[in-house]
């Protein structure tokens, strides 16, 4: 009798405790592991010089649409571009401006807030803003930069991703730091 009691209370004790909750748990994100940053100047037939990081290459703009000294900075290990293309100003600055600010708040549907940061070098005369558009806008980070005059380059990040701004904050964060790097260290030849 003790026997059958015994086996009863074990045999209710292992089913009680298999009747636990499963609960998932939540999704992941990749770690990064970023590179060190080190810089070089990137020299070409174009009017513009800059520093760009070593982990990345030029690529020149071959596609249909392309004009001369269209480039993308490409980084590879986070499958990011920085499209970057270059206009000979034919006509009124206002016009590439209101152009460039056009394409940035394209992004507004799905853009939670875009702040801007204005840069000044006088000396070197170049003159642009960087456009910070937070939320899962399919390019988080753009910018343009000109002399007023003559020159006018615009720029613009993406990854060859879905827009995740979860996911994609770090490497965001990180390419950052190099845009403005490329901004301050950019100069007309």
């Amino acid at each position: 009798m003790c026997k059958i009691i015994f086996i009863i209370i074990i045999s209710s004790s292992m089913f009680i405790s298999c009747e636990s909750e499963y609960t998932p748990k939540p999704n992941g994100y990749l770690r990064l592991d970023f590179p060190k940053k080190v810089y070089q100047q990137y020299q070409s037939d174009c009017p513009f010089t800059f520093e760009y990081p070593q982990y990345a290459k030029i690529d020149i703009d071959k596609s249909i649409h392309a004009e001369p000294c269209w480039i993308n900075v490409v980084i590879p290990s986070l499958r990011a571009k920085i499209y970057c293309s270059y206009k000979t100003m034919s006509k009124d600055v206002n016009h590439y401006l209101e152009d460039a600010r056009t394409m940035v708040y394209k992004h507004t549907v799905k853009a939670d807030a875009i702040n801007e940061k204005a840069f000044v070098n006088k000396e070197k005369k170049v003159y642009g803003v960087l456009y910070d558009i937070k939320g899962n806008a399919a390019s988080s980070v753009q910018f343009y930069l000109t002399d007023s005059v003559t020159h006018f380059l615009r720029g613009a990040l993406y990854f060859n991703a879905e827009p995740n701004k979860d996911s994609l904050a770090p490497a965001i964060k990180f390419i950052h730091q190099d845009i403005e790097r490329l901004i301050e260290t950019f100069q007309w030849k």
